[in-house]
């Protein structure tokens, strides 16, 4: 006999899960036309990836850009693709270590003589590679991590000393990652930085708030693109063919979509829209606070664990020999 109380309409086999929706239209945007018009906005690791993917969504509100990375091939052709995006202001471009200071310091005096002194910072530069915590070298750990954090560090300092010289308001950005809360197997160095990192948002929004700085982290989940490093691809690699932005019915297939709770990886302008947010009027009581972007992937639990894996043996390596 049928259960009366059962309802056919909550029969998971007639609703199979779909994941998340797809986002909108890549050229939509978050907030209204002209939000930063007449605002500066400097984007480290702007040349490539994610970093340029964040800049062209402040470009498209109508900001003029700044964008910083180490490579200058990669800036020319960053710099054209980002002033040809609609409504953009304009844009320049800096090759600069954020390692040294002084060059960072170098940046900020060309950034005001050309359109003036950033009022949005994205610290998005970082390095990464995995490795065994073991087999990490004192060079390698201080490669990503004075990278990732005492760089970031390096433009946060100039940014904030400029603005509290100038008595003016600034909104910072600092792109971080979920295993700054839960430690990061194959990636010390990065987890420990990113860790740092993210200390500092919660640390400057207090000493800083009250001369009108804020500062909020976001934090990226899967998003393939392009210009994701070597060394980060060949550990997707095994789900790849299906690591796509999607809608409904598009992350059923396994790989990559198939391993979030969103059932779909994220597209990159999803990071932009969210910067954009953090960093807008519309945000201006929001400070110390880290915003994950990630489709809930980083909160996802199985009941049962499954095998361990040694992270050596994930990793290919073989037995530790000192």
């Amino acid at each position: 006999m049928e259960n009366p109380s059962r309802n056919p309409a909550q029969d998971p086999a007639q609703h199979p899960a779909r994941g998340l929706p797809a986002p909108p239209a890549l050229g939509a945007a978050a907030l209204p036309p002209g939000t930063y018009e007449g605002r500066v906005v400097l984007v480290t690791g702007g040349g490539s990836g994610l970093g340029k993917a964040i800049a062209a969504e402040f470009a498209r509100l109508g900001a003029d850009l700044v964008i910083a990375s180490r490579r200058a091939r990669q800036l020319k052709a960053a710099r054209e693709e980002l002033a040809a995006v609609p409504g953009a202001g304009r844009v320049t471009a800096a090759v600069c270590d954020i390692r040294d200071p002084e060059r960072v310091a170098e940046v900020f005096d060309a950034a005001q003589a050309a359109v003036g002194l950033p009022d949005v910072l994205v610290n998005n530069a970082a390095a990464n590679f995995p490795s065994p915590a073991e087999d990490l070298t004192p060079g390698a750990w201080r490669a990503v991590v004075d990278i990732t954090l005492t760089g970031t560090w390096f433009v946060t300092r100039e940014f904030g000393r400029r603005h509290l010289a100038a008595g003016t308001p600034g909104s910072i950005v600092n792109i971080g990652a979920s295993y700054a809360w839960t430690g990061g197997p194959g990636f010390a160095h990065s987890a420990a930085a990113k860790a740092g990192v993210k200390n500092l948002v919660e640390t400057l929004a207090v000493e800083w708030g009250p001369y009108g700085i804020q500062i909020n982290g976001l934090v990226p989940g899967l998003f393939p693109h392009p210009d994701l490093p070597e060394a980060i691809t060949a550990g997707l690699a095994g789900g790849a063919a299906d690591g796509r932005e999607g809608g409904p019915g598009s992350g059923t297939g396994g790989g990559l979509d198939a391993r979030q709770p969103a059932l779909r990886v994220g597209a990159p302008r999803e990071l932009g829209w969210a910067a954009t947010f953090l960093a807008s009027p519309y945000a201006r009581f929001v400070t110390g606070h880290t915003l994950v972007v990630d489709g809930a992937n980083w909160q996802r639990r199985t009941v049962v664990n499954p095998e361990l894996t040694p992270l050596r043996t994930q990793l290919g390596r073989g037995s530790f020999t000192p």
